[in-house]
């Protein structure tokens, strides 16, 4: 059976100071047992943030990294750097990085393939934007986004992919996504990857929804049979709500 996972992207915020308040406040209470709930700090606090949740169930990923092992790459971070200071988990292709970074599905394939040789598992972010939805191709585009980027994959490998839905559409447009429209989507990219595999590795992976889901709309979305919890943006970056929302699995 899967289980919950709620994943807090902390993007550009929080210093030092800030990472560590919100670290101590998440884990001020316990964290439930059924959901995995994880966070991704800025690369310069990785370290403290895995000093500070040692021996507890918050999980700490990193939000990014390059698809190289080494080299000439000014200001990355490479798979290789995040396994020696523990890091095993990483955000691969969110809307943000694909938009303002110029990201794309065959460069997202390089650096899965670089994060799977590392052993670490990855949160693969994809999903339609406004303009492709309102032209009702927001079915066509998840197709092939997955295809280009993990569908050359071996099976055994998926067992390191956790698939994240963001409805590009949704997320500070004015329009919003209803439970029953995630629930739509999730259960069509569990069927491609029926197709493609076999139900068994469909029904095994677990798939995200990351359209600003808060928590007044958690536990409406996390209810919906093929929503295995979410990749939470800026309700992560306060303990109350990001709380509220992994208590709602």
């Amino acid at each position: 059976m899967r289980k919950k996972i709620v994943a807090g992207n902390w993007k550009l915020n929080n210093d030092k100071h800030e990472t560590a308040q919100l670290i101590v406040a998440l884990l001020s209470d316990p964290i439930p047992s059924d959901v995995r709930v994880m966070i991704a700090p800025a690369f310069t606090h990785l370290v403290q943030a895995k000093t500070l949740t040692e021996g507890t169930a918050l999980e700490v990923i990193a939000q990014n990294m390059n698809a190289a092992t080494s080299g000439a790459y000014t200001g990355e971070i490479s798979a290789r750097m995040l396994n020696s200071i523990g890091i095993n988990q990483v955000i691969l292709g969110h809307s943000e990085r694909r938009a303002y970074y110029n990201e794309t599905d065959l460069s997202l394939k390089e650096k899965v393939v670089t994060a799977l040789e590392h052993d670490m598992e990855i949160i693969f972010c994809f999903g339609e934007e406004l303009d492709q939805r309102k032209a009702e191709k927001h079915f066509e585009v998840v197709k092939s986004q997955l295809e280009i980027a993990l569908f050359d994959l071996e099976p055994a490998s998926w067992s390191k992919i956790i698939l994240a839905y963001e409805p590009v559409w949704a997320i500070g447009t004015g329009e919003t996504a209803s439970p029953e429209q995630a629930q739509e989507i999730h259960a069509y990219i569990r069927k491609i990857i029926a197709e493609k595999y076999d139900n068994t590795l469909a029904e095994s992976v677990s798939i995200l929804y990351g359209g600003s889901v808060k928590p007044g709309n958690a536990a409406s979305i996390f209810s919906q049979t093929d929503v295995d919890g979410g990749l939470i943006g800026g309700a992560a970056l306060n303990a109350n709500d990001f709380k509220a929302i992994f208590q709602s699995t």
